[in-house]
């Protein structure tokens, strides 16, 4: 208990982690591309360099599990804040930032995945405070504050990257294979089959997110809400899905959201119930990769972003319009990834499945 209880505790250093990796990100982003939508090339080229590197980097890191990925992501992160002032080519200071921000995630993902012993709360936590980072670097993007203020705020973030890092290599001491008591795929299952389909699943409801009806969403306090809620929905899969059993609570929430996501195109609490209940799946996603991957932890993370990646490109360049388009892929696809959850993850407490 006591080792679950210092897993949480590694899921909240890496929360504030993840907050300031994406204060970061998107406070440069906000900068180059304001209120100008013909500026999207450079966020298709941000998360094509922060989301496909990751899974280079998740391997790298679980070879050599003595490299400070947190610390370096940071220095990254804060060369390119200092670049973007210094350098005329927006891409030069991206590119560094997506590098760095891909070192970050990586190594939050392998402490909170190596210490949690199969608790997927930690990881929760930690993936939900990107959300929350998101949104406060839009907004701080407006005010005109000094480069070296974000420079301090990756420099603070640095000792919490320190702390983990030790807590992970003393879970890595005690357990030949911290990831083992990750247990949530088929034993049926063909290990690359169920890779595969997890991948899927990552990547349709990366691609269903930006079909989901929002007329309402008009103002900035609603798109803050929108992330703020992700941000929930995120952390309390995690938490579900380790009191009620993950299967369970991935093929509820998918299956739960579906009319919440349909009906709330004109009413506010409506759809954002909705995305809460839609955001709950992510960590219990990355759980099942982990289970087939227990001694990769950090390729199977990364492949998690690949699959983001596969399904969120497409939307740069096309887009349903029609709002009965948009309910049909929904629920068709919605149907194709619960059914994908029931092929490749056991029923909760029967670990012979």
């Amino acid at each position: 208990m006591n080792r679950k209880i210092a897993g949480v505790g590694v899921g909240f250093l890496y929360f504030y982690v993840h907050f300031v990796t994406e204060i970061l990100c998107f406070f440069v982003l906000s900068r180059y591309v304001g209120t100008n939508t013909d500026f999207w090339a450079y966020y298709l080229f941000f998360d094509m360099l922060a989301f496909v590197p990751q899974g280079v980097i998740g391997y790298v890191s679980d070879r050599f599990p003595k490299i400070p990925f947190g610390a370096v992501g940071f220095a990254l992160m804060a060369a390119a804040i200092f670049i973007q002032t210094a350098v005329p080519n927006p891409y030069v200071s991206l590119a560094v930032l997506c590098i760095g921000n891909a070192c970050t995630h990586i190594d939050g993902a392998e402490a909170t995945l190596r210490t949690s012993r199969g608790s997927l709360t930690p990881s929760a936590i930690f993936v939900s405070g990107g959300a929350f980072g998101i949104l406060t670097g839009h907004l701080i993007s407006m005010d005109p504050l000094p480069w070296w203020v974000f420079v301090l705020l990756a420099a603070s973030a640095v000792p919490f990257t320190i702390l983990g890092e030790m807590c992970r290599r003393d879970s890595d001491r005690k357990s030949p294979v911290p990831c083992a008591p990750f247990d949530l795929a088929k034993k049926t299952a063909a290990p690359v089959g169920a890779i595969i389909a997890m991948v899927f699943i990552i990547a349709t409801r990366g691609y269903m997110a930006y079909g989901i009806p929002m007329s309402w969403k008009n103002t900035v306090w609603e798109t803050i809400a929108i992330l703020a809620v992700m941000g929930v929905g995120k952390a309390l899969g995690g938490v579900f899905a380790d009191l009620f059993g993950a299967r369970k609570v991935a093929v509820i929430s998918a299956a739960a959201a579906l009319p919440f996501l349909l009906f709330g195109n004109k009413l506010v609490a409506v759809s954002l119930f909705g995305v809460m209940l839609f955001s709950m799946t992510m960590s219990i996603t990355l759980a099942a990769l982990v289970s087939v991957l227990k001694k990769r932890p950090g390729l199977a993370f990364g492949l998690t972003t690949i699959g983001l990646f596969i399904g969120t490109a497409p939307v740069f360049f096309f887009k349903f319009t029609s709002f009965a388009a948009n309910c049909i892929m929904i629920s068709v696809l919605t149907a194709v990834c619960i059914l994908l959850t029931l092929a490749v993850m056991r029923k909760d407490g029967d670990p012979n499945e």
